[in-house]
């Protein structure tokens, strides 16, 4: 059984997600709680809980402070934030705090399950719209502040690791990456672990967010 802490401040959202988790996942168990306080408690006092769903704007939230007390508390526990904003600097904070996943209140229920099953499979969860490569061939791309990735770490790579990469920048689960370039997923897992050590980075969060405007097609080219 998978024990899931909703926290949001809306009943009815709260409703809607838990809904969504009944028909993705079977036997889970959903809890709930609507402020920072008892957000804080609850999560002090169970230590059984499997995944936690928090919205960053509940009464008494200090934003991006109450997703550190939480992570804190629970260290192990993948944090999955739902929330309304918008603000692309934000939400990859929200990863670099230490949350495994990032998800629209605007998205629909479909996306929402498919979003936490592939947080539940291990997988780091981004909107595609901000992950998504900047593609611009004309003018040199320029690396975020977060970026930590450079060309020669990119050549080292061959072009299936390449392939894989590019998919991961995209969104997409291990399972849809290895549907998309015939190969199982065993071997999906072995090309991101020789990614992640060529690029040196410990996880696909530090991986993704390192790959803001980058243009595969000048590397798969070479």
């Amino acid at each position: 059984m998978v024990n899931i802490l909703v926290a949001d401040d809306h009943p009815l959202f709260r409703e809607a997600v838990s809904e969504v988790l009944v028909k993705s996942l079977q036997g889970c168990h959903i809890f709930e709680t609507e402020n920072v306080d008892s957000t804080l408690l609850f999560a002090k006092e169970n230590d059984e809980i499997d995944l936690v769903l928090l919205d960053l704007n509940m009464p008494g939230s200090g934003g991006l402070n109450t997703l550190l007390e939480l992570r804190n508390i629970i260290p192990t526990i993948p944090i999955v934030i739902i929330s309304a904003e918008n603000n692309r600097q934000i939400i990859l904070q929200t990863i670099t705090y230490g949350a495994v996943g990032f998800i629209s209140k605007s998205s629909s229920r479909h996306e929402i399950g498919e979003a936490l099953l592939q947080v539940l499979d291990g997988n780091v969860y981004l909107p595609a719209d901000i992950i998504r490569t900047t593609q611009n061939a004309t003018v040199p791309a320029r690396r975020s502040k977060e970026a930590q990735i450079s060309a020669e770490m990119l050549y080292t790579l061959t072009r299936r690791q390449l392939l894989v990469l590019k998919a991961m920048a995209q969104g997409a689960s291990n399972k849809q990456i290895a549907y998309d370039l015939n190969i199982s997923e065993t071997t999906v897992k072995s090309h991101v672990s020789a990614i992640l050590k060529k690029l040196g980075v410990h996880n696909r969060t530090q991986a993704v967010v390192g790959l803001t405007n980058i243009d595969f097609d000048v590397y798969l080219k070479r």
